[in-house]
C-alpha cells in the first residue's frame, strides 16, 4: 500500500491513497486550521470502523443472514498528555435485518475483532478495544 499526504496550508493536508482517492484533513482554528476536514486521529477511528464493519457485514452475508443495515458507532478516549494516544475504543454495532440471531452477530463481531480486522488487531496492541451490539429485527 502507498499513500501521499500533501500540505495545503495552515493545518490542512490532502491525503491521497494508492488507489487514487483523496480526503481532506484539517485541524481546529486553535491549531492553525479552518476546520474544513476530518482530524487525522478521527481518520484512524474511521479506518478501524470501516474495517470491522466490512468484516461483520461480509461474515453475516456469507452466512446467508438477511442483513439490511449495519452501523458501527465508535467512541474513544485519549490520554491527557502528549502524545495524546487513544486509551480506550468502544465499537457498538447496530445490525438491522430479518431474523438475525444473537449468536450469528456475536460470532461475526468476534471473528472481526480476533481474526480479520487488521486495523483493530493492530491497535489493540496498545489500546483497550471493546465491542457490543444490538439487533433491530424487521419483519
Amino acid at each position: 500500500m502507498q499513500a501521499r499526504i500533501k500540505w495545503v496550508d495552515g493545518a490542512m493536508f490532502v491525503g491521497e491513497s494508492g488507489s487514487g482517492h483523496a480526503v481532506v484533513m484539517d485541524g481546529p482554528a486553535d491549531h492553525g486550521g479552518r476546520n474544513l476536514g476530518v482530524r487525522p486521529m478521527e481518520m484512524l477511528l474511521l479506518g478501524m470502523g470501516g474495517c470491522t464493519a466490512f468484516d461483520v457485514v461480509n461474515i453475516l452475508q456469507k452466512g446467508r443472514h438477511e442483513i439490511i443495515d449495519c452501523v458501527a458507532e465508535i467512541t474513544a478516549q485519549r490520554v491527557d498528555a502528549i502524545p495524546s494516544v487513544f486509551s480506550r475504543i468502544h465499537v457498538h454495532f447496530i445490525i438491522t435485518g430479518k431474523n438475525i440471531s444473537h449468536a450469528a452477530v456475536k460470532r461475526a463481531v468476534q471473528l472481526s475483532a480476533e481474526k480479520y480486522c487488521s486495523a483493530s488487531i493492530m491497535l489493540e496492541k496498545s489500546v483497550a478495544i471493546s465491542h457490543d451490539f444490538e439487533i433491530i429485527d424487521v419483519e
